[in-house]
């Protein structure tokens, strides 16, 4: 593949391979543990305490939960084989008035690299970006995982001649303001986390966290016995898309005949997380289900009943290599939903879309696959390494698979 003209980046931050320094906005009712649940005036949140999931989440929207569970029985709309340019019921909306030629600056507020997952989306929009000739200059700002830094850099960034604004917000409420104060300069594109604004041009992201938690608790549901002890895992409050995981879980397990032992933060620390299963075993004798509202760590929940000598209990992980590459070599009785990677390119697309005065979803609803025991081998990739997310939709980008660390 030929290369376009030199992109400009400027990037702020190395890669860092947690997610525990990330900063969050803590709702009044963000679900905790169920030790440190408040006592629950109706007879709803009683019978959820004592089911040991707490209070509901202020994030959880009754209409959007049941929007998002129907869409994951809907086809997307485009093409077949370019998962990250479909759409679920989209409702297009005119971008005339941005339409502009010549060489575009493109610019990209991101949260953070803290991660694998957002490791591998981060080196997919470089791909994408570089596919594109019309793109003169790529700017992109790291917030580090920082809210205080990521509304500086997206004030800075207004500043810099943007064309097109990408924002990848850290948290949800406290990185309003700073999207709406961008809104009215440029054309904004909002992806993978939300905004409690509709002013961006586009949000995109695949069908959401409601769906995503509620695949895992429904499978947990179907394998484990009623009665059976279920630990939930969650990383931090704040963020949308994992406040409404596990709200979509919380849900399925209230009604179920599962008992809920544990809800906990992981900080998405892999030795944190190890830690916490252990206790659980120690404290319970027997696990028979693990949720977890990110499947990064999934394998050291894993270990832990490895190491303890008991078995694996229905497992809740996602598409990164090594959770797939366990569940196959263990026979694992496992489910994977994903937040695929793919959708780091759309952005691109979608701001491109919307220089030429193209419509584009006002809400970009992508497709969000499930990794089950039937389809398994499709995303089991032995030549990318094990913090790789088989749903990147990379393998057709120049430099794949080297540039994401895999081999030939």
């Amino acid at each position: 593949m030929p290369r376009h003209k030199p992109l400009s980046l400027v990037a702020t931050a190395a890669l860092a391979l947690l997610i525990a320094g990330c900063t969050s906005d803590k709702p009044t009712d963000t679900t905790t543990a169920a030790a440190s649940a408040a006592p629950a005036s109706s007879a709803a949140a009683s019978e959820s305490a004592a089911a040991g999931t707490g209070a509901q989440s202020s994030f959880f929207v009754q209409a959007d939960y049941d929007a998002q569970l129907g869409m994951r029985a809907k086809s997307a709309q485009g093409p077949a084989d370019k998962p990250w340019e479909q759409a679920i019921d989209p409702q297009m909306v005119s971008t005339s008035q941005y339409k502009k030629s010549g060489g575009l600056h493109l610019c990209f507020s991101n949260a953070a690299v803290n991660n694998p997952w957002r490791q591998v989306g981060w080196k997919s929009m470089q791909a994408e970006v570089a596919l594109h000739k019309e793109i003169a200059t790529f700017t992109a700002l790291d917030a580090e995982g920082k809210d205080d830094k990521q509304i500086s850099d997206i004030a800075e960034l207004t500043g810099k001649g943007c064309d097109a604004l990408i924002v990848s917000p850290n948290t949800t409420a406290t990185l309003t303001p700073a999207v709406k104060a961008a809104c009215g300069k440029l054309p904004v594109i909002v992806f993978d986390r939300g905004v409690e604004t509709d002013c961006p041009v586009t949000m995109i992201n695949p069908i959401g966290g409601y769906a995503f938690g509620a695949d895992g608790a429904e499978f947990l549901v179907e394998k484990v016995p009623a009665g059976g002890k279920i630990l939930a895992l969650r990383i931090l409050p704040g963020v949308d898309v994992l406040e409404t995981r596990w709200s979509a879980a919380k849900v399925t397990f209230d009604k179920s005949p599962l008992k809920v032992v544990g809800v906990e933060f992981t900080d998405g620390d892999a030795a944190k997380t190890k830690s916490i299963v252990s206790d659980y075993i120690a404290r319970h004798g027997k696990l028979d289900g693990v949720w977890m509202d990110a499947g990064a760590t999934a394998v050291a929940a894993i270990e832990a009943f490895e190491d303890a000598g008991v078995p694996v209990p229905a497992m809740v992980g996602e598409d990164q290599q090594d959770f797939l590459q366990k569940w196959k070599q263990n026979n694992l009785t496992a489910i994977a939903p994903t937040y695929p990677t793919y959708q780091w390119r759309t952005p691109v697309i979608a701001a491109l879309k919307i220089l030429k005065g193209e419509e584009v979803p006002k809400t970009w609803k992508l497709p969000q696959p499930k990794i089950t025991s039937d389809n398994l081998d499709t995303y089991l990739q032995p030549n990318m390494p094990p913090l790789h997310y088989a749903l990147c939709g990379c393998e057709g980008l120049p430099g794949f698979p080297e540039t994401w660390g895999g081999k030939k």
